[in-house]
């Protein structure tokens, strides 16, 4: 059965209040499981909804005759609100009301026991131990709210009579029971937002006049949205996320849907949102769909535009946002509109950037900002080039603020790290200009001697014998401003902490190592290592001095001057460093 027709049903938003009639659990599913967890979670997420509209996962029904029901998917949740209603009426509420049935069809008197659950009856079967143990555990819960039980039961019969609601989905008659409970349960394949929604509109589509292969084609653009959307490049670029989605395209739906986001927004509500839309026009409702993939395409193949939403995304922007400054914008206006909110997210003036401390977190947080928009704005510029910054890459590694030339090793605490620390520095050795080859074979001599019984007093010794090879000094300044933007580079983390407090030497050699075996490294920390920013005159290519730190600084500057506060250049306008 395909996955269209499936899914062709009415769909509606039902309170459990109004859920009525005889249900009846078919003897091709598994009994009742639901466990101590599973119960509670229930009572509490109702409680704590505080009144709130709150949606419960799908009950999934075929219509046996006028007012009896085969339970396909739901029967779970079904028979555990039926144990709280029943509860709630026998010890708190005599006059509520229970208004469905539900029979077990390979449980005789199922019916029965769910309506006066006991330990004698629990014997029977599987399924009547676990209704028991649910029910036993719906009693603790209510005896757990002290004095307040009553009034506790009392709301949430309350609750369930009025906003507490499930998606109610009758399959209609030719469909297979049987095939669709297995593509619900044994596939994995959950009634999410996006499966309700392609549901609706390809079965209000099927009724639209004149246009009987209207389904079809929604159906086949859909796939094709889907795919695209799959696509690891395109989706980081518009969710900042490498991690994939049950369905990609619920992106677009819940764009249009609007309302909060993450754990904030309630279950179901894109559906229950734009369920009316669809009910009154399936068509019109399509057009928008398909005219927003159309437009994240677009910005997608716009080098322009892919880099600056691209960073936006990456630095914490939602894609609504982003979708806000586009509506009624021409291109131009777009793209201006881009420089200015590049401009207040980073909040740097350029006295600020050169001031920013890697001992802050906030200091921490704005040199990433900038010196991802430094790696940005250089791949943007070269309008030459082909070549786009991976923000695949960017969501999928684990990046962190490398400093360049570390000061010292004083953050080693433990024997494995002065080992690794070490052998680093001892295999860099060859490639110093600054040493003989007498000096260096006796170096790595008294370094293999003391890594099989190494101590701390050993290891600062070694270090502070190496220092100098690693770090000349002539000017007295090469050790000062180590936390500052002069000093960092965005680098893959590798938890490696003996890596992380090394010198430059070591750190070139390893990211050129990265970089030969494939490793993204970001192009303006490449040109970093490479020591790309440093006139010819200064060049050297073993140390980090403060000409290269200059010069490394003038080059940020270069790249994001445009989005510094105070810098009207790039189509930004200028603002005042306290906005």
């Amino acid at each position: 059965m395909s996955q269209t027709t499936a899914l062709n049903g009415a769909f509606e938003g039902r309170v459990v209040g109004s859920i009525s009639g005889d249900f009846v659990v078919p003897g091709y599913q598994r009994g009742y499981r639901w466990g101590r967890p599973e119960v509670q979670r229930l009572l509490e997420d109702i409680q704590e909804s505080e009144g709130a509209t709150y949606y419960l996962q799908p009950i999934v029904v075929k219509r046996l005759d006028e007012n009896r029901w085969e339970l396909v998917d739901g029967q779970q949740r079904l028979t555990t609100l039926f144990l709280i209603l029943q509860f709630i009426k026998q010890t708190a509420l005599p006059s509520a009301e229970v208004p469905y049935t539900l029979e077990y069809d390979t449980r005789p008197q199922s019916a029965e026991f769910l309506r006066a659950p006991s330990a004698e009856g629990s014997a029977n079967n599987i399924d009547f131990f676990h209704i028991f143990q649910a029910w036993n555990c719906i009693e603790e819960w209510f005896e757990g709210q002290g004095i307040g039980k009553t009034l506790a039961a009392i709301n949430l019969y309350k609750a369930l009579s009025e906003r507490v609601k499930v998606i109610w989905y009758e399959a209609p008659d030719y469909v297979s029971s049987t095939a669709l409970f297995t593509r619900l349960n044994v596939g994995k394949i959950p009634l999410t937002d996006a499966e309700l929604v392609k549901a609706l509109v390809l079965s209000r589509s099927q009724n639209l006049v004149a246009q009987t292969d209207r389904a079809q084609s929604m159906a086949a653009e859909w796939d094709v949205i889907e795919r695209d959307l799959r696509t690891p490049e395109l989706w980081a670029f518009l969710t900042g996320s490498p991690r994939p989605e049950a369905t990609h395209i619920s992106l677009l739906l819940d764009t249009l849907a609007g309302g909060p986001s993450g754990r904030e927004r309630p279950p179901f509500h894109t559906f229950e949102t734009l369920r009316e839309q669809i009910m009154d026009n399936a068509d019109e409702f399509w057009n928008k769909v398909v005219n927003l993939h159309s437009l994240v395409l677009g910005w997608f193949e716009d080098r322009n535009l892919f880099h600056k939403i691209g960073y936006l995304v990456a630095t914490n922007s939602r894609f609504e946002d982003i979708l806000d400054l586009a509506q009624g914008s021409k291109k131009s206006e777009f793209d201006t509109k881009l420089n200015v909110k590049i401009q207040d997210g980073l909040s740097l003036s350029e006295e600020n950037l050169r001031e920013l401390s890697y001992e802050s977190s906030y200091g921490r947080q704005r040199i990433s900002a900038a010196l991802l928009l430094m790696n940005v704005e250089t791949i943007r510029k070269q309008t030459n080039s082909t070549e786009r910054y991976s923000f695949r890459a960017h969501a999928t590694g684990q990046w962190s603020l490398e400093h360049i030339h570390a000061q010292n090793a004083e953050e080693l605490r433990t024997g494995q790290q002065w080992l690794e620390w070490l052998r680093l520095h001892r295999d860099a050795l060859s490639s110093l200009p600054n040493i003989q080859e007498a000096e260096r074979v006796s170096l790595e001599a008294r370094i293999d001697e003391a890594l099989p019984d190494l101590n701390e007093s050993k290891f600062r010794e070694l270090e502070l014998e190496l220092s100098p090879y690693f770090v000349p000094d002539e000017d007295g300044t090469a050790e000062s401003n180590v936390h500052t933007i002069t000093n960092l580079a965005l680098l893959d983390s590798r938890d490696n902490s003996a890596l992380s407090n090394s010198w430059f030497e070591v750190k070139r050699l390893e990211v050129l190592k990265r970089d030969r075996e494939g490793s993204y490294i970001p192009v303006c920390t490449r040109n970093v290592f490479l020591k790309y920013y440093t006139g010819e005159r200064a060049q050297q290519v073993h140390y980090w001095s403060m000409q290269d730190r200059e010069s490394y600084l003038t080059a940020i500057e270069r790249e994001i001057g445009p989005y510094l506060l105070g810098d009207s250049a790039g189509g930004v306008s200028s603002r005042k460093s306290s906005q």
